[in-house]
């Protein structure tokens, strides 16, 4: 399915995919997951690179899923190239934390350096290969995929899934979130793509088939509002529950009254029944889901 030199790293929902590519003269590595995941990455890549150095980190955004590990990465590989959308670079120089989004969902990111700033419609020579970047706000309003139009392969971030799409968070804090996701679709719909590399889940060539659900799925949203936030709250908490893999409930609790673009949802959407209760009417359907269990005071990732 890949060209030669090309290997997809396909991760568990707390980290996201990468792509690893290397040639003679360059190794890179597309997106480097959850903090928590960054040794077990470094040592798959190392196994993969056999002795070879990395050269070039390109994050298509920088969400804590995608660019947690960058900050290892950077102190195992010397000289290492970091390359972000160029809308963000200044504020990962200046580490401003609340503009990018670790603050606001309560996800941790180690502090790393931004080399480069990728920029829409610039094509990234990538071990011999051009990847051409596009816009793909909805998701994230700086994410970026990348196109690489000699095998048709797509880099989609969370801009499309095979069943479906990111969480609109620009939506949840007064964005135009889902008229940007049906912009990205459509683009997505205009190129040549032949294979997706998703940010999540398995690649896929049916690109039809999964843009004609992310466009249903978008519709639901988009007509029910309060469904979709109901759905990026239990996402947020059940992310920090795999983080943590198992928490008492009440130090649970108090980050999830700590975490800002929880509250905000809350506050927004659900302000007639007490946060504390709400909270506790999400915890409660996660656990009915059997996304996560409770076993005497203590909340456990499922």
């Amino acid at each position: 399915m890949l060209p030669a030199g090309l290997n997809f790293i396909e991760r568990g929902w707390l980290s996201s995919n990468s792509l690893l590519l290397q040639s003679p003269e360059q190794a890179a590595l597309f997106d480097t997951g959850y903090f928590t995941h960054a040794p077990q990455l470094i040592g798959l890549v190392k196994q993969l690179l056999a002795g070879q150095s990395l050269d070039t980190i390109v994050n298509t955004h920088l969400h804590s899923d995608h660019c947690g590990g960058n900050a290892l990465f950077q102190a195992e590989f010397d000289r290492l190239q970091t390359h972000v959308p160029v809308t963000q670079k200044h504020t990962v120089v200046d580490w401003n934390t609340q503009a990018l989004s670790f603050d606001m969902t309560g996800q941790t990111c180690p502090r790393f350096d931004a080399s480069h700033g990728t920029a829409p419609d610039q094509v990234l020579m990538v071990c011999d290969l051009p990847w051409l970047a596009k816009s793909s706000p909805g998701h994230d309003d700086d994410s970026l995929i990348f196109f690489q139009p000699d095998h048709g392969l797509l880099l989609s971030a969370d801009a499309l899934w095979e069943q479906g799409f990111g969480v609109v968070f620009p939506e949840l804090m007064g964005g135009p979130g889902f008229e940007n996701i049906a912009t990205s679709l459509d683009l997505i719909d205009q190129l040549k793509v032949q294979v997706v590399l998703p940010g999540h889940g398995r690649p896929f060539t049916d690109v039809n088939a999964a843009l004609a659900l992310a466009r249903s799925k978008l519709d639901f949203f988009a007509a029910h509002p309060d469904r979709h936030a109901l759905y990026a709250a239990k996402v947020l908490l059940k992310f920090k529950l795999m983080e943590l893999q198992r928490c008492d409930q009440q130090v649970f609790m108090e980050w999830a009254l700590s975490a800002p673009l929880l509250l905000l949802i809350h506050a927004h959407l659900f302000a007639e029944v007490p946060v504390l209760q709400w909270l506790e009417q999400l915890i409660d359907q996660l656990v009915e889901r059997k996304a996560m269990l409770i076993d005497h005071g203590c909340l456990i990732n499922n």
